[in-house]
């Protein structure tokens, strides 16, 4: 198949488009470069550099006839969101229509969605949340991504475009960049590598569902092959704390940190893990990579950069 990956450059997107390429697709990238960076790119992958915006990519399906449109580039910065919700939508939601409407002009048969099993059901009535757990996002990200799922209904229902949701836990693993947006496995990385304090939010206890890169890029090579038009959570359905995180982090980069903490983050949400039940069953899909496994391979990933 031909596959569209934007934000193909990216951390998440860049593990997709090597997974799709080693199974013998054919793969284009779209993206801008504003988090993406051209050393993660895969060199077989074709490349333009463009944003999911510009109405000039309707050229790029014209001429590249994709069957498949992996839609992994995002304004993921939930803090940015709720600072400038208009730039939020703008992205994530103006930008997906864009290549909705294109997918349908130019037969494109199927969409696969990066959404969030961490924003998208709020504070949490039971643990861990499954796919039918009220969705209510505390963020315009969330919002957002809310809200293009429901759109891939609407199209499904009026033009027939199949799709696979993929909603994700936190994402973390190689590749991932300790700037901007970035998950607080690269910033801790990042720091106790440079001999920098780490600093903790609160008291520490916040809990997350910590996902592997490499494993949600298996989770997209099912959900590709999978007929129906469906949602799946992508996590493993453990919580960890960021007490427990810095600990395995700083035994790994040599245990000279001490746990620091600071001033809680106001509105950040308390617990959040997500139940993987149904990949398991549908895609016979399971997170193979274990934390402390993950972990170690993120900071071996960030040490060879430093040589």
């Amino acid at each position: 198949m031909k596959i569209l990956v934007t934000g193909g450059a990216g951390f998440i997107g860049s593990h997709l488009v090597d997974g799709f390429i080693a199974k013998g697709h054919d793969v284009v990238v779209v993206d801008n470069l504003v988090s993406g960076q051209m050393e993660n790119l895969n060199p077989k992958a074709k490349f333009y550099l463009m944003d999911i915006r510009a109405e000039t990519i309707d050229k790029v399906f014209e001429a590249e006839k994709f069957d498949v449109l992996c839609h992994q580039a995002a304004q993921m910065d939930v803090r940015k969101s709720v600072a400038d919700p208009i730039f939020d939508a703008d992205v994530n939601v103006k930008g997906t229509l864009n290549l909705l409407q294109n997918c349908v002009k130019h037969g494109v048969k199927k969409v696969l969605f990066a959404s969030t099993g961490g924003a998208i059901y709020g504070e949490q009535d039971f643990f861990p949340a499954d796919e039918s757990h009220p969705t209510r996002p505390l963020s315009p990200y969330g919002i957002t991504k809310h809200t293009v799922e429901k759109y891939l209904f609407f199209y499904a229902e009026q033009y027939g475009l199949k799709y696979a949701i993929t909603r994700y836990a936190n994402v973390y693993g190689p590749r991932q960049s300790p700037h901007g947006e970035a998950g607080v496995v690269a910033i801790f990385t990042s720091r106790l590598l440079a001999g920098e304090q780490p600093v903790i939010n609160g008291d520490g206890g916040q809990t997350r569902d910590y996902v592997y890169v490499g494993d949600v890029a298996r989770a997209n090579l099912l959900a590709l092959e999978h007929p129906q038009n469906d949602i799946f959570n992508v996590g493993t359905s453990i919580e960890n704390d960021v007490n427990a995180l810095f600990n395995i982090l700083n035994a790994a980069t040599g245990g000279h940190a001490e746990e620091k903490h600071g001033p809680g983050m106001p509105g950040e949400q308390r617990r959040s893990v997500i139940a993987y039940d149904k990949a398991k069953t549908v895609l016979g899909w399971t997170p193979q990579v274990m934390l402390e496994e993950g972990l170690n391979n993120t900071v071996d990933f960030f040490k060879a950069k430093l040589k």
